[in-house]
């Protein structure tokens, strides 16, 4: 998608702190992070939100758990622990429209998080 935020940060369009990448999915740094650790994995393919998740094959959609665990993996944070969020739509803050998880940890997140 031409204006994508996100779809150029998978182009190289637009620089990232790459965490790790694969044949469906792109992690990197969030550059306003809200937790000592935070990143942000992406699908490849655009969809707005995972509410057009049918749009992905059933390899996509678990690639993108798979990434989520291994990102955690990475950063040091399986052991103690860490929050995967989707936000989807308006009413969810959705600020990005593509597809995409928040990997979160580093530290005992607030409850209010959930």
């Amino acid at each position: 998608m031409q204006d994508c935020l996100f779809c150029k940060i998978i182009a190289g369009e637009i620089p990232s702190k790459k965490i790790y990448e694969d044949e469906y999915t792109y992690a990197f740094h969030d550059i306003s992070p809200q937790a000592p650790v935070h990143a942000l994995v992406i699908s490849k393919t655009h969809i707005s939100s995972v509410a057009q998740h049918q749009e992905l094959s059933d390899a996509e959609l678990a690639a993108c758990l798979r990434t989520c665990a291994k990102v955690a993996e990475l950063l040091g944070i399986t052991q103690s622990g860490y929050r995967i969020v989707n936000n989807c739509g308006e009413d969810a803050r959705q600020t990005v429209h593509h597809m995409h998880y928040h990997v979160m940890g580093g530290a005992q997140l607030i409850e209010r998080m959930a």
